[in-house]
């Protein structure tokens, strides 16, 4: 059984006959990482839909989810969470709070401060959007065995480790 091909072989193989004095490896990597980022977000978007959420709504649900029993943040530390601006969140923890996903409490440790908490029904939606987009991304590994999928991800976390410092 030969290599697999694909279409960026052939965008860089048209790149080299025009610019054989290039070394076309970022090339070769990072147009295969943005067209998975494309199938990835396409798959994300119809994993949430079936569920009746938003992408933004998930964000802002997992970050309260992730955040164990029982399930609040303040809203300071839900924009560190998803990296959105203070008025965006403000926003969003509104919209979910009509939605009865999320409701807002008053911070017992500053007078001043919320709470924001993911109601039950906020879990549940969350916790069946996250089902759905394990079964999405699962698909898209299909095709990788338990010890590639393990050295994807650490050459990933390699990649990706200056820019969590």
């Amino acid at each position: 059984m030969g290599r697999v091909r694909d279409e960026v072989d052939e965008l860089v193989e048209a790149w080299a006959r025009e610019r054989a004095d290039l070394d076309l490896t970022p090339v070769a990597v990072f147009s295969r990482i943005t067209r998975l980022a494309r199938h990835l977000d396409l798959a994300r978007r119809r994993a949430f839909s079936a569920r009746g959420i938003e992408s933004w709504e998930f964000d802002v649900l997992a970050a309260l989810r992730r955040a164990g029993e029982p399930y609040e943040l303040s809203p300071g530390r839900l924009l560190r969470e998803t990296l959105v601006t203070s008025g965006t969140m403000t926003n969003r923890v509104d919209r979910l709070t009509s939605r009865g996903y999320v409701e807002r409490l008053p911070d017992p440790a500053d007078r001043r401060g919320v709470l924001v908490r993911l109601t039950a029904e906020g879990r549940t939606a969350v916790d069946g959007a996250f089902t759905a987009l394990l079964e999405a991304e699962r698909a898209l590994l299909a095709d990788l065995g338990d010890a590639d999928r393990d050295d994807l991800a650490a050459m990933l976390r390699r990649l990706l480790a200056p820019f969590d410092a």
